[in-house]
């Protein structure tokens, strides 16, 4: 068995102030969501809690997925702050490559999901099933701007509702590194967000190679293999350890990040879960998160600025065909006391 009659150890239960009753209430959404293995933890005042669960050590590289999306908005922020870059001014302004691209392509629009653009790039119609662990793999990154280009919508008075867009990230990421004076690819992305996020930081392990092994995903029939993103990196491609998320976490508390965490807004077209959107995250009443999926690996990071608690869980296992497929970011706004 993964887990006891109360699954969390004291330590935990009181870094997150649950009673016994609550935790044992939690503990079925635990037990679904964690059936394969993965890692939770949770930091509040600077201390920290991991529990692996399943065989997965507590160390255990994982496929960030989705949860990569707050890091490509700290390097926005990092690039606005020394002056770089403006949320609101379009990345066509920086020329170069980019010069082409919509007025509507602004930072702000485009980590926020308002940019008017489609989910994917049209071409993963066909490569989500003839490249399934890797349907960006084939583009360049002239190639994905040139899809930015292509099918931006008009511009529209008051602006675009939320459509959630792994394109408008993946547009980000390489308009971040050009304004990073990097080469416009995953590479120079990846060398900016080192420079001004993972460095300052101290986040060794958050890269787009793993430098150690991956804790081996669980998929679709068994599959074993890691998810790639290939030139839409900014959308998806990290990875990294609960523990380094976790810091991560922490450095929005502090600022360390900047505030651009803050500016939530209730933009049009938000599921019924979210309250608001901002750059990098997603708002749920008192709660700020973001959760990932990939072919074989579940993400999420959350923390309350109201509690000071930062909750991750890196969960072994796609999510499931059937039953909640909103598992993981149910149970870590649950665990952030948000879920109301």
């Amino acid at each position: 068995m993964l887990f006891s009659p109360a699954p969390f150890p004291p330590p935990l239960r009181a870094l997150l102030n649950l009673s016994e009753a609550e935790a044992r209430a939690l503990a079925p959404l635990l037990r679904q969501t964690f059936r394969r293995g993965g890692v939770l933890g949770v930091s509040r005042g600077g201390e920290r809690r991991l529990m692996a669960l399943g065989g997965v050590p507590e160390s255990g590289v994982f496929e960030l997925a989705s949860v990569t999306k707050p890091f490509t908005a700290a390097l926005a922020s990092a690039l606005v702050r020394e002056g770089w870059l403006e949320w609101d001014v379009p990345l066509a302004a920086l020329g170069g490559p980019l010069r082409r691209l919509p007025r509507t392509l602004t930072p702000s629009a485009l980590a926020t999901h308002t940019a008017g653009l489609p989910p994917h790039p049209a071409r993963t119609a066909l490569t989500t099933f003839t490249r399934f662990a890797d349907p960006y793999g084939g583009m360049s990154p002239a190639d994905v701007l040139a899809s930015a280009r292509r099918w931006a919508r008009p511009p529209q008075r008051g602006g675009f509702p939320f459509a959630y867009s792994n394109l408008g990230a993946g547009v980000l990421a390489l308009g971040l590194a050009h304004a990073a004076g990097e080469d416009v690819s995953a590479a120079g992305y990846e060398r900016a967000l080192r420079r001004h996020v993972i460095l300052p930081l101290g986040l060794p392990d958050v890269a787009l190679t793993p430098v150690r092994e991956v804790v081996t995903p669980y998929g679709l029939l068994g599959g074993r293999e890691v998810t790639g993103f290939a030139q839409l990196a900014g959308a998806g491609g990290l990875f990294g350890t609960a523990a380094e998320l976790l810091r991560f976490g922490e450095a929005h508390l502090s600022a360390e990040v900047g505030r651009h965490w803050q500016d939530a807004r209730p933009v049009a077209g938000l599921p019924p879960l979210y309250t608001g959107a901002a750059p990098g995250w997603f708002h749920s009443g008192a709660a700020v998160w973001h959760d990932g999926i990939a072919r074989g690996t579940r993400t999420a990071l959350g923390f309350s600025p109201r509690s000071g608690v930062v909750v991750t869980l890196l969960v072994r296992g796609a999510a499931p065909v059937l039953g909640v497929r909103a598992g993981v970011p149910l149970l870590l706004l649950r665990l952030l006391k948000a879920e109301g």
